[in-house]
């Protein structure tokens, strides 16, 4: 065999290796989807939001024949929260299931863990529901997110707050871990940034269940505006301890504390006056806009309980999903799939999300966030995006 057939034949086996791998989890008639979700776990109420949310738009879709012939299929593993069982859940996806690529996958730690499992094979990570920073950064070819994070959030969400507000004394709760000081270096930063201070902080352990010494050491500085870096319980303990203190500062909180679970679990109208960084709307079966309306009353009338913002996570993640893989064509691999997305626009959509962009160096689709108040025991948009 001569040199030039040699080259030939390396050429072509090398091509049909890349395909392969390119080509895992799409087959003539279908595409395969895996997602990692707590659904058992202590925050297992947004994990089967999220797994709804994408069971309705991978239904409709198939409904309409698929993508370009091809039906979506969806396997869902439960990691309970735990970055250890993540890896199973990612290991067994990747490697035995051979799906195409990870959508939605809930929390920061559990992505963390998984996505080198999927590096690995060339398996995309879709539209994380988190917003945390290492959902793009670094640089990563098969990372995708939609999320402002939490830094952001606060860089630009406290200032704006407090200049309307006319606050003067700017404080901040924060839980001591890596969410929590994404929170409050956003809340430092865009404080100084408007020739403001964050004049005191402080902070907790995950998993405290009292805060009365923390909200007395900011009543006693007389804070009139405090960021929080909280999750569910921690926003509404915080809240409700400050009232029964006589403490009525103005509350922030981030995306995390961005969820019906506050005013449901907090006592409805007991947790007025929150204040909250947000980007899609919370769709309320009747909500002001008709569109919302029309999609909340079909989830209810399909799972037989009423959607909430994870389910819209889940629900867009997969959308955005099946629009590039339209674009990608028949020859859908994960390099057609990315050539697509180095050049995508997303438009804004019936929740309200920001306009997204994705080029072949930003793989961040929107840093601009809004901000929902919580009114007579719901939340209710109050902004419009704030931009960097």
């Amino acid at each position: 065999m001569n040199k030039t057939r040699l080259t030939l034949l390396s050429a072509a086996l090398a091509l049909a290796a890349g395909t392969a791998l390119a080509d895992q989890g799409v087959s003539k008639d279908e595409i395969v989807l895996g997602s990692i979700q707590d659904l058992s776990g202590p925050i297992a109420g947004f994990g089967k939001q999220i797994r709804l949310g994408m069971m309705l738009r991978v239904d409709e879709a198939n409904e309409q024949g698929g993508v370009n012939g091809r039906k979506i299929k969806l396997l869902v593993e439960d990691s309970a929260y735990d970055p250890r069982r993540a890896v199973l859940a990612a290991q067994k996806l990747v490697n035995q299931e051979k799906i195409f690529a990870m959508i939605g996958h809930l929390g920061t730690a559990t992505n963390m863990a998984a996505m080198p499992v999927q590096f690995q094979k060339g398996v995309i990570n879709w539209f994380p529901v988190t917003a945390a920073r290492q959902m793009y950064e670094p640089f990563h070819r098969l990372k995708y997110s939609y999320a402002a994070p939490y830094y952001d959030q606060m860089l630009l969400g406290a200032p704006k707050l407090a200049k309307e507000k006319g606050a003067k004394k700017v404080c901040a709760m924060y839980q001591d871990d890596d969410f929590g000081i994404e929170v409050l270096k956003g809340a430092e930063d865009g404080l100084k940034a408007a020739g403001m201070t964050l004049a005191e902080s402080t902070s907790y352990k995950r998993g405290a269940t009292d805060f009365s010494s923390q909200i007395q050491k900011l009543a006693s500085e007389k804070c009139d505006m405090v960021v929080l870096g909280t999750i569910i319980r921690e926003t509404i303990g915080a809240i409700a301890t400050a009232k029964r203190l006589g403490f009525n500062p103005i509350f922030l909180g981030s995306s995390a504390a961005y969820t019906d679970l506050i005013h449901k679990l907090g006592g409805g109208a007991a947790m007025d006056g929150l204040y909250a960084t947000m980007t899609v709307q919370n769709p309320y079966l009747d909500a002001a806009s008709q569109p919302i309306r029309f999609w909340a009353n079909k989830y209810q009338t399909k799972f037989n309980e009423e959607p909430t913002v994870f389910s819209v996570y889940g629900y867009n993640a997969i959308d955005a999903f099946l629009v590039a893989a339209s674009k990608a064509g028949k020859n859908l691999t994960t390099d057609s799939f990315i050539k697509v997305m180095d050049n995508m626009k997303y438009p804004a959509d019936i929740f309200g999300s920001a306009e997204m962009t994705f080029t072949d160096k930003k793989r961040l689709g929107s840093d601009s966030v809004r901000m929902s108040l919580i009114e007579n025991g719901r939340w209710k948009v109050v902004s419009e995006y704030i931009h960097k």
